[in-house]
């Protein structure tokens, strides 16, 4: 696994490929990481992710391994990748949609756990009437996401 450091406007941001496919990424900078691509696979997780950030690209077409995550997890991250761009979800609706109504904290873990923020939009799910609650990387970087994310889907739908 390798990892590749970029600037954005929710700080240094991380990116770790396995020579095939996306695998991990990281608010802030991972000790060893290269501040340039090294290989295709990274050049693309780069470029998609500078493009998301200059809201230029609202679906990423970077190719995704999961690492690790147990059945539950996976069927939540799973979800978030259905969540459409500018929209959010409940942790409590994301828990209906995988079957197991009653599992909104559970689902709130899961996003914790999630290995591929951003790409994975964890930052898409919500607490309950609308609330900001928990974001690994920081709610101030969770409302920059959905800001940029709510900005950009207003402007195309408007244009």
């Amino acid at each position: 696994m390798r990892w590749t450091v970029l600037d954005s406007p929710i700080g240094e941001f991380s990116v770790a490929t396995d020579g095939g496919s996306v695998c991990g990424a990281h608010f802030g900078p991972v000790a060893d990481a290269a501040t340039e691509p090294v290989d295709a696979t990274s050049r693309q997780a780069v470029a998609e992710l500078r493009a998301y950030f200059a809201g230029e690209l609202t679906d990423f077409g970077l190719p995704v391994t999961v690492p690790r995550g147990s059945e539950f997890e996976r069927a939540v991250w799973r979800e978030m990748t259905l969540i459409p761009y500018g929209e959010t979800l409940t942790y409590g609706e994301v828990a209906r949609r995988v079957g197991d109504p009653g599992a909104a904290r559970a689902v709130g873990v899961a996003c914790n756990r999630n290995p591929i923020p951003v790409v994975v939009p964890c930052h898409r799910i919500i607490g309950a009437g609308g609330k900001l609650v928990g974001f690994g990387g920081g709610l101030d970087r969770k409302v920059k996401l959905l800001e940029l994310e709510a900005g950009v889907a207003l402007q195309r739908a408007w244009s």
